[in-house]
């Protein structure tokens, strides 16, 4: 979800410039930062943003740079020429020395610094006339964060790929102590018989063993886990917009690994469920970014 798009269009008194720059986010949270877009406007270009970019922390700015004859400020001649007559009077009223025997200069300075006299034009940048071509930037603007988002994509495509096939091989390696396992836990427990230097009916031993054994039976949960996987990938591969999805199925996936690792009850395949642990974490933090 994360990207950055940019256009810029000129209008008849400068230069427009269109910035669209989004994070990750569960809905369409967009937040429009110009006071130049007009309020009937306003509702077109958020519907626009919600349809192209579907999910994120979107930001929309719009920016302007006037010609520089349209950035010129304009004297008001009339105020101006009122100050000078103010003034004028008040000399004329305190007894000063006449207007006409100043420095024409200085005066002028004077009237030029007075409130209001020289007024930047005010003129509506975006208008009827001209919103074609501001609607034609938007797009442009819109098409650019997509284009941005589809490179990112790609990239992180592959790496959730990868973690996610990291995955299902390292569950693959649990089944190399899988024996190894069985054999530690049964050796456990007739080892416990010969401390309490018991002898237990080996009838009735086998089958407690096998309830233990099976309480800790973990092939559920490998196979489980590998239906997740798969399930992940294709969902990644074939739906258009998988962000959600994705988040449930790594859930289940998480579900499926911390309870190997409760039942595991062996070092190396601990060490394991540790990596893949550590894959899974990775892969909802890539997921977040997925619309």
């Amino acid at each position: 979800m994360t990207g950055y798009g940019k256009a810029e269009a000129l209008l008849e008194t400068g230069k427009i410039t269109v910035e669209v720059r989004s994070l990750n986010g569960k809905t369409a949270d967009i937040s429009i930062k110009t006071s130049m877009l007009p309020k009937d406007k306003e509702m077109t270009v958020r519907q626009k943003i919600a349809a192209e970019l579907t999910r994120g922390n979107i930001d929309f700015f719009v920016t302007y740079e006037p010609n520089a004859a349209d950035s010129a400020k304009k004297i008001n001649m009339e105020l101006a020429m009122e100050y000078y007559q103010q003034i004028n009077d008040l000399a004329g009223s305190i007894g000063a020395h006449s207007l006409q025997s100043q420095n024409p200069n200085d005066l002028l300075s004077l009237i030029l610094r007075m409130p209001e006299v020289m007024d930047a034009k005010k003129q509506d940048v975006i208008t009827d006339e001209n919103w074609p071509v501001v609607e034609a930037c938007i797009d442009q603007a819109l098409a650019n964060i997509n284009a941005f988002r589809s490179q990112e994509g790609e990239v992180l495509c592959k790496d959730v790929t990868e973690k996610v096939e990291n995955i299902m091989e390292f569950s693959r390696q649990i089944e190399q102590f899988e024996t190894e396992r069985t054999d530690a836990i049964r050796e456990k427990i007739l080892s416990r018989f010969a401390e309490l230097k018991a002898e237990p009916d080996q009838s009735r031993l086998e089958q407690e063993m096998i309830f233990y054994i099976e309480k800790l039976d973990i092939n559920e949960e490998k196979v489980r886990l590998r239906q997740h996987c798969r399930y992940f990938l294709e969902t990644l591969a074939n739906e258009p917009n998988p962000g959600k999805k994705l988040g449930f199925i790594a859930q289940e996936m998480g579900r499926e690994i911390n309870t190997t690792g409760s039942k595991a009850n062996h070092t190396e395949i601990q060490k394991i469920v540790v990596k893949m642990k550590d894959e899974l974490e990775k892969i909802k933090e890539q997921s977040l970014n997925i619309l």
